[in-house]
C-alpha cells in the first residue's frame, strides 16, 4: 500500500521530503485506523494543504500532526452528520476535565478590581489546550502552535467601574470565603432570570431589497413628526413653526440636519429640513455662526431656536439636541406584554425588592484571523462556567464574512455548518452544563455570512433541541428584559459611523469633553438605533421592513454598543436640562472584539444592582 501511497501524491503533485519512511509509515497507520483508500488520504491532504496555506507541493513529517488532527475533525464530522446531537469526546475533551478538577482545588478569591488597574485573574481561567510543548494524552507533544495560544497576559482587568454598595460588595465577599469547595459551587443551581422580548421585528425568513425611495420618505418623516409631537407636549418650548418664513421675532422650529452636498458635513453646508406639515418639506440654510457649543451630524433631528431675517437662512441661538424625557418611559410597550412580564416575575421571586443581575457580555469574532478554531470563545464559555453569570450575551459576528478563510473561499465547510459546529454545539454544552438556570442571548451581525445581509436584522432561526428556554436570538437592534433590568443592543458600529459625520464646536475655555459619551447621548437623545441618515455605505438600511426596529422605544438601564473603537462603560445622565425634567441613568458599554487579528481582545462582566449607580463593571482581556 506504500508504493500506492506514493504514486497517489506523485499524481497529485505532491513530492514527499526527506523523511519519506517516516511519512509513509504514518500515512499507511492512518489509512488503516480511519479506513480511508490512498485515494482519499491524498483527497484530505490536499484540503488540509488548502486551508493551512502551505506554499510549497512537498509533504513534510512536520505537517503530519497538523494532518492527523485534520483527519480527526473529518472523521467527527462525518458521524455527527449521520447522528445529530451526538457528542464526541477527544484527548483535549480529558485534558479539559482534568485541568478543570485541579483549577478547582486551587481556585483563589478573586478581590474587587479598582478603576484602570492591570490585575491579573489567576492563570487557572485559561482553558484553551496549550498546544505549545503541551502533551497530549497520546504521550506525544504537539508541533500545532497558535499565537492566541501563546499569549501571556490573560484575563487582564483594563479598566472598570465599582460602584456596588459597601454592603452588597461584603455579602458577596462573604458568600465566596464561605464558599471553598469549587465543585459544590459548579453545580449549585442559581437563580434563573427572567427574560421577556421588547419586539420581534423584522420577523426571521422575510423579504427585503424592496426598499422605495417612499418608504425612506416616510421614515424620515415620521421621524421629525414624533420630534415635533414630543416637543409640543413637554411644554418646555413654543410650537414649532415653518423655518422657511422670513421672521424678525425669534421662533421655535424642528427638522433634520442635512448635508448640502455629497461630502462631509460642515458649518458652511449646513441645512435643515423641515416636516411636510409645516414647510413642505422644504429645506432651509442653518447658520451656526452665533453658537458656542453644538454637535450635530446628517439625520439628527434638533430643535432650533433662532430667527429667519430673509428667509433663506436660519440663524440659530439654540440648538436642543435631544428629545424631553416622558413621563412614562415605557408607554409604547404593550400592556399585555407588560402583564406578562410581572406575572413571570411575581411568579418567580416575591421576595426580589430591587432588580439585579450577573452578565457576561462580548461581541465577535469570535476566532482569531489565523484559523476557524473559535479559541478565544472556548476560553470565554470556559471562564463563565466558573464565574457563573446568570446572563450570557453574544453579539456577533460568529461565522465572520471579513475573516480570511471565510473572504477566500478556503474552509472545506459551509457556513451554516460551522455556526452550528463551532457556535451553537459549544453554547449547547455550555448550558447543559451550567443547567436550567443559565440563559445565552444570540444578536446577529451584518458580517455574519450564514446570515442576511439587510439592517434591521431577523433573529436567527435557531431551535437547539431541549434548550429553546436557554439559547434565545435576539433581533439586531433589539431590546429586552431580564430581572426588570431593561437592556438595548445593536451590533452595527454606529458610535464609529457617527464619529466620523458629527461635527461639534465646544465652549471657549471650557473642560473638554467626553467624545464617546457625547455620541452615546446622541444615540440615546435621538431615540434610534441608527440615526444616521444617509448611512454609512456598508449598512443595507432597509426602510421597508421594519423602521419601528430601530427605535429606543425606552430608555435601557444597560446599552451595549459594539464597536472597533476602544472599548468603554459609562454611566451617563439624561434628561434634566429644562425646568422640572426628570433625570434618568443608563450605563454604556463597549465590549470591544474578542479577537483582534491573531491575538485576543476584550469582554465584559457587569453585575447590576437596583440602578446604573449601583452597578460593578469590568473590562478584561481575553
Amino acid at each position: 500500500m506504500e508504493d500506492e501511497i506514493i504514486a497517489e501524491f506523485n499524481n497529485s503533485g505532491f513530492t514527499l521530503d526527506e523523511d519519506e519512511g517516516e511519512i509513509l509509515k504514518k500515512c499507511l497507520a492512518f489509512c488503516i485506523n480511519y479506513n480511508l483508500k490512498p485515494s482519499d488520504l491524498v483527497s484530505s491532504w490536499e484540503l488540509y494543504y488548502l486551508n493551512r496555506q502551505l506554499n510549497e507541493p512537498t509533504v513534510r513529517n512536520a505537517e503530519m500532526d497538523g494532518f492527523l488532527l485534520h483527519l480527526q475533525n473529518e472523521q467527527k464530522e462525518s458521524i455527527i452528520k449521520e447522528e445529530p446531537g451526538l457528542h464526541l469526546y477527544s484527548s483535549k475533551d480529558v485534558d479539559m476535565i482534568l485541568n478543570d478538577e485541579d483549577g478547582d482545588e486551587k481556585e483563589v478569591i478573586l478581590g474587587t478590581p479598582t478603576r484602570n488597574s492591570e490585575d491579573l485573574y489567576p492563570e487557572q481561567f485559561d482553558y484553551t489546550p496549550q498546544t505549545n510543548g503541551r502533551t497530549f494524552s497520546s504521550g506525544k507533544p504537539s508541533k500545532l502552535t497558535t499565537p492566541f495560544g501563546q499569549r501571556t497576559h490573560k484575563f487582564v482587568v483594563k479598566f472598570s467601574i465599582n460602584n456596588v454598595p459597601s454592603t452588597e460588595k461584603g455579602h458577596k465577599e462573604q458568600e465566596q470565603e464561605n464558599d471553598e469547595d469549587g465543585v459544590i459551587k459548579k453545580v449549585q443551581p442559581g437563580r434563573r432570570c427572567t427574560l421577556i422580548v421588547h419586539g420581534s421585528k423584522p420577523e426571521t425568513g422575510c423579504r427585503f431589497m424592496y426598499d422605495r425611495i417612499e418608504d425612506r420618505f416616510n421614515a424620515l418623516e415620521s421621524r421629525i413628526k414624533k420630534h415635533v409631537t414630543a416637543f409640543s407636549s413637554s411644554k418646555l418650548y413654543e410650537e414649532p413653526v415653518d423655518p422657511t418664513v422670513s421672521s424678525q421675532k425669534s421662533i421655535f422650529t424642528v427638522g433634520m440636519i442635512c448635508c448640502d452636498g455629497e461630502g462631509r458635513l460642515n458649518e458652511k453646508s449646513t441645512l435643515l429640513q423641515s416636516s411636510v406639515e409645516h414647510s413642505g418639506g422644504q429645506r432651509v440654510r442653518l447658520e451656526l455662526q452665533d453658537m458656542n457649543q453644538f454637535s450635530i451630524f446628517p439625520g439628527q433631528i434638533v430643535g432650533i431656536e433662532g430667527h429667519n431675517p430673509s428667509g433663506h437662512c436660519l440663524i440659530a441661538s439654540k440648538v436642543v439636541d435631544s428629545i424631553p424625557l416622558s413621563d412614562m418611559l415605557d408607554a409604547n410597550l404593550h400592556p399585555t406584554k407588560k402583564q406578562a412580564l410581572d406575572k413571570e416575575i411575581q411568579s418567580t421571586d416575591l421576595s426580589r425588592t430591587q432588580a439585579e443581575l450577573s452578565v457576561i457580555i462580548a461581541s465577535g469574532p469570535f476566532t482569531t484571523t489565523d484559523n476557524l478554531l473559535f479559541e478565544p470563545l472556548v476560553e470565554l464559555l470556559a471562564y463563565a462556567k466558573r464565574k457563573l453569570p446568570q446572563l450570557l450575551i453574544l453579539l456577533g459576528p460568529f461565522v465572520d464574512s471579513e475573516h480570511p478563510e471565510i473572504e477566500k473561499g478556503t474552509t472545506d465547510r459551509s457556513f451554516d455548518e460551522i455556526f452550528h459546529f463551532e457556535i451553537l454545539r459549544r453554547l449547547q454544552d455550555y448550558a447543559e452544563y451550567m443547567g436550567s438556570h443559565a440563559r445565552v442571548i444570540l444578536v446577529p451581525s451584518i458580517r455574519d455570512a450564514n446570515h442576511d445581509l439587510v439592517f434591521p436584522q431577523p433573529a436567527f432561526d435557531i431551535h437547539p433541541p431541549d434548550l429553546k428556554h436557554q439559547v434565545t436570538s435576539l433581533t439586531n437592534p433589539g431590546i429586552f428584559e431580564a430581572n426588570e433590568v431593561k437592556i438595548g443592543c445593536c451590533s452595527v458600529d454606529i458610535l464609529k459611523h457617527l464619529s466620523g459625520e458629527e461635527i461639534s464646536r465646544n465652549t471657549t475655555g471650557g473642560a473638554p469633553s467626553d467624545r464617546m459619551g457625547r455620541l452615546v447621548n446622541h444615540i440615546l437623545g435621538q431615540r434610534s438605533f441608527y440615526p444616521l441618515y444617509p448611512p454609512a455605505e456598508s449598512i443595507p438600511l432597509d426602510f421597508s421592513l421594519a423602521p419601528e426596529a430601530l427605535e429606543i422605544s425606552l430608555i435601557p438601564d444597560i446599552l451595549i454598543l459594539p464597536s472597533d473603537m476602544k472599548y468603554f462603560a459609562k454611566v451617563l445622565t439624561l434628561g434634566g436640562r429644562g425646568e422640572g425634567e426628570e433625570q434618568v441613568k443608563c450605563i454604556c458599554v463597549n465590549p470591544g472584539r474578542l479577537s483582534k487579528g491573531e491575538g485576543g481582545g476584550t469582554f465584559v462582566e457587569l453585575n447590576y444592582y437596583g440602578n446604573p449607580d449601583t452597578t460593578n463593571a469590568s473590562i478584561i482581556g481575553i
